[in-house]
């Protein structure tokens, strides 16, 4: 490689400083160009010298192709068995600076996923981890990586052993108490740990047989040495409602009460509130406007409005709940908000990321009542078409409050609705229901994708016992909302852009050719003959394709799982899913961080001051919310799967109908139609046939006739084993497509 020019070194220089210092973010070269004060054409120039850099070992490319810092060898520690292989003729390759998140496989192997893995041009295969080279990683750990061999199927990657745990991602686990060689153990939930945890004397903290408990690890397994904890909180007998969210709320480490400081703000708020209205914001309490929302809603942070002038444009208002008028910057209540990021919405209970006074009362927008917001009023051609917008500090009156359900039969029999409804609510609702199926139309032809699946909805009695799960199913009333709200999100995002503001985006990259062409392979193995799904054109025709068919399930999921996550951050890199190029969350500021940060900025310029945004505190920031929401979705779906397998133990033996999601070489999973349970088929209970699995058509196939299982299948099976500690269900087949095994 040929040496720099003294021009191309202090470059180099320049760019180094700058990645590496405290607090930076990956961001693209041409950010880093903007950073530095260089124009358009010196980003070329940026551009080379990352590259050069790159190749030098100095820097690294991420996800995206953003720049990372290269994370330097640190001393060993936390390992038991940190030492280097000493197999004979294979050298350790390069790579002694391989960070990334550790997966343990119950029988002790497993997973490092590298951090930045997957660009736009390639992905990168995880690494396998032997239990022997695992050390005492747990799930999760950020761990750093020495590759030792490549492994010989090409599909499967490298093979690694973890010379170091850089961060754990906790110390604290959920599991059983139990009694067992005149010691206390503690059996881990889930698939964490193989093996119990020791907790020293009997009874510890009061703890009783199959009480639930938390821990705090004092050493962590590993295959030369057992963990070993002290019980911190006995939560209660395993099995019961409060029991099971309370572990669920340990495991994930929600937050739950409020700081006193931030409760006592918040009540001076409600005393300093009296629903007048100031003279800096728009009064439009003499508007029609109405919030549509689920039946068992308690925070309301949108409403709409509706006109139609008499050149036949469109003018939409939304207006959302001005959580910032009660929230301002570096208060005790934000820096709740700003730690809790989200609210968390468990079956049993929502952990609000605002006190109560002001999600439920001040902030929200309820009927009959003056309530601050900020309102987009976004003016549409007769077709649909967006033709500018305008923001404004307002204060509204909503007029009705309606549920999803209640609009769904509006939409049913208008008729049957207008002695229900004043004549201006069902007069809006008529013209919402039409601008928005128009907006939904545009939105596909321009290449929008159709990816959500159904949500799971568990049912509770009166003492919170599951007495039954449904899905939510995605009606007209809900996509009225949902076209509003995108519509007013992307005009912020724009307004933001416009003014070439560093702001919150909501970002989802594009999906890597590798995942895209995987998923090709798999649809056309169903059957399902496509061109290359390179196309989001051709994603959602296939969508369109297989929504009434048997393989909806698994073609959906196909389709998320070959999507990159979405996230948080200023890095202008669209919405894939959405086609938008500028896209943020403005319109649940009740409920999410980066909402209220999106407001802030919007105030500023309401209020005719230019925004001081700073892209790397916004950067850090959107790590932190994105790390917050994935937090806090996988706790809901973590207690759903709980309950829904409390309910499923008392039902050994009940048959269902259900529907195959996947295939693997150890058995069938399916899930129930009426109680949406996910469980397993396992190969070893299909005794009538010996099966052989095709990885290509996805497929278990026996040697007699007819003994053929593809995703899709409609199934009649029983309940066969619930392991609660394990979170896993066992089906056993009864019937499938009208022949009975086993006879």
């Amino acid at each position: 490689m040929r040496e720099s020019t003294p021009e191309e070194a202090k470059l180099e220089q320049d760019i180094l400083d700058h990645v590496n210092r405290s607090g930076y973010q990956p961001v693209k070269p041409r950010v880093i160009a903007k950073k530095l004060g260089l124009d358009k054409e010196q980003g070329a120039d940026v551009k080379r010298a990352i590259k050069r850099l790159v190749r030098r070992g100095q820097l690294a490319y991420g996800a995206n192709h953003l720049v990372q810092q290269i994370v330097a060898a640190p001393p060993k520690k936390d390992v038991a068995d940190d030492r280097p292989s000493k197999k004979k003729g294979k050298a350790p390759l390069p790579g002694n600076a391989i960070v990334g998140r550790f997966r343990r496989h119950e029988r002790g192997f497993g997973f490092v996923r590298l951090a930045g893995a997957a660009t736009a041009e390639k992905e990168v295969a995880d690494i396998y981890i032997p239990a022997r080279r695992a050390g005492n990683a747990a799930t999760g750990d950020l761990v750093q990586v020495r590759l030792v061999e490549r492994r010989r199927h090409p599909d499967k990657g490298p093979k690694g052993e973890i010379v170091a745990v850089l961060e754990r991602q906790t110390h604290q686990f959920v599991g059983t108490y139990f009694e067992a060689d005149g010691g206390g153990q503690v059996l881990v939930d889930g698939q964490v740990f193989a093996q119990p945890i020791s907790v020293g004397d009997p009874g510890a903290k009061g703890a009783r047989e199959d009480d639930k408990v938390v821990i705090e690890m004092v050493r962590f397994p590993s295959p030369s040495a057992t963990g070993e904890a002290v019980i911190t909180e006995v939560l209660g007998p395993a099995g019961t409602p409060e029991v099971d969210t309370l572990s669920v709320i340990r495991q994930f480490e929600l937050p739950e009460a409020f700081a006193e400081d931030a409760l006592e703000q918040a009540r001076r708020q409600a005393d300093a509130f009296d629903e007048s209205i100031p003279e800096d914001r728009k009064d439009l309490t003499g508007e029609t406007i109405l919030t549509i929302d689920p039946a068992d809603a308690r925070d309301f942070d949108d409403a709409i409005s509706l006109e139609k002038t008499e050149q036949g444009h469109w003018l939409l208002g939304v207006h959302i709940a001005d959580v910032a008028h009660f929230v301002p910057e570096g208060t005790p209540l934000d820096r709740e908000a700003h730690n809790r990021a989200t609210s968390v919405y468990l079956p049993d209970r929502v952990i609000p990321m605002l006190p109560e006074v002001i999600s439920n009362s001040l902030a929200s927008l309820q009927p009959g009542k003056v309530r601050y917001a900020k309102t987009a009023v976004i003016e549409f051609s007769p077709e649909g078409q967006p033709i500018g917008s305008t923001f404004h500090r307002s204060a509204i009156r909503s007029s009705k409050r309606l549920n999803y359900g209640e609009v769904d039969e509006f939409l049913a029999d208008r008729e049957a609705w207008r002695e229900k409804l004043s004549p201006e609510v069902h007069a809006l609702l008529g013209r919402m229901h039409e601008l928005a199926m128009m907006l939904r139309k545009r939105r596909f032809a321009r290449g929008a994708l159709d990816i959500a699946m159904p949500e799971v909805k568990i049912d509770l009695d009166d003492e919170g016992h599951v007495s039954g799960a449904h899905t939510v199913e995605h009606t007209e009333s809900h996509q009225i909302i949902e076209e509003f709200m995108l519509a007013a999100n992307e005009a912020v995002a724009q307004a933001l852009a416009d003014k070439e503001l560093s702001f919150l985006r909501r970002i989802h990259s594009e999906p890597t050719p590798r995942k895209l062409k995987t998923l090709t392979e798999f649809v056309n193995a169903l059957g399902l003959d496509t061109p290359s799904l390179q196309s989001r054109f051709e994603l959602q025709k296939l969508l369109d394709r297989v929504i009434h068919r048997p393989e909806a399930y698994a073609v959906h999921f196909a389709v998320l799982r070959s999507m990159q996550q979405a996230v948080y951050g200023p890095q202008d890199e669209g919405h894939y899913a959405l086609a938008s190029q500028n896209y943020c969350h403005f319109t649940s500021p009740i409920r999410r961080y980066p909402d209220l940060t999106v407001h802030r900025l919007l105030d500023e310029i309401l209020q005719g001051r230019t925004p001081a945004t700073h892209f790397d505190e916004l950067a850090v920031l959107g790590e932190h919310c994105s790390q917050r929401e994935q937090r806090a979705e996988k706790a809901e779906r973590e207690l759903v799967k709980l309950k829904l397998l409390g309910y499923m133990s008392k039902r050994i033996g009940e048959e269902m109908d259900a529907v195959v999601t996947g295939v693997q070489r150890f058995g069938l999973f399916v899930q129930g139609l009426e109680i949406p349970a996910e469980g397993l088929i396992h190969i070893d209970s299909l005794a009538d046939d010996h099966y052989y699995f095709d990885r290509d058509t996805h497929t278990l196939s026996g040697h007699r006739r007819g003994n053929l299982f593809r995703l899709g299948d409609r199934l009649r099976v029983a309940v066969a084993r619930v392991d609660l500690q394990r979170r896993e269900l066992d089906f056993r087949l009864l019937q499938h497509q009208g022949r009975k095994p086993n006879q």
